[in-house]
């Protein structure tokens, strides 16, 4: 609860620091992103999970191990392109936005939980696979669901 809660004093510090949505949208992610590369240590040394042989064993360990871990739920996973290199993690519940009923007026392209992107691509990164993360979908933007977006560009270099 302390973590949601400091998050919604940040994002709403970072509203009134930035007046487009789009910066504020490029600050999270870049502040998750320094996090994702720090948390990548942690997660590896307390999860003692394998290295994966594929990006759908990827995007399950993604749902099924770390967001349990950090944020206690885990997404659906679904694969959504023909390459094998698509997926959606898909969050009934998002605990960041437990103490949020709606974006603040005037912010309607504001990715309120963009900090979550950022860290899937910087943990991604520190294991050498490139990654674009972004969300879908919102709840606090009307849709059924929140829904992240996971590409993955290339694989790691043996």
């Amino acid at each position: 609860e302390l973590f949601v809660l400091t998050y919604g004093a940040l994002v709403a510090q970072l509203c009134k620091d930035y007046e487009k949505d789009e910066d504020v949208n490029s600050c999270l992610d870049k502040m998750g992103y320094g996090i994702g590369i720090r948390l990548i240590e942690d997660f590896l040394a307390r999860s003692a999970v394998k290295k994966c042989r594929s990006y759908s064993e990827t995007a399950d360990v993604i749902a099924q191990v770390a967001f349990k871990m950090y944020l206690g739920v885990t997404p659906s996973v679904s694969c959504s392109s023909a390459a094998g290199n698509e997926f959606s993690l898909i969050l009934d519940k998002n605990p960041l936005v437990d103490f949020v009923e709606e974006l603040p007026a005037g912010r309607a392209s504001l990715c309120y939980c963009n900090l979550l992107c950022g860290v899937i691509r910087g943990a991604l990164e520190m294991i050498h696979l490139a990654a674009e993360v972004t969300f879908l979908q919102d709840k606090l933007k009307g849709d059924a669901v929140t829904e992240i977006g996971i590409v993955f560009l290339k694989k790691a270099e043996d």
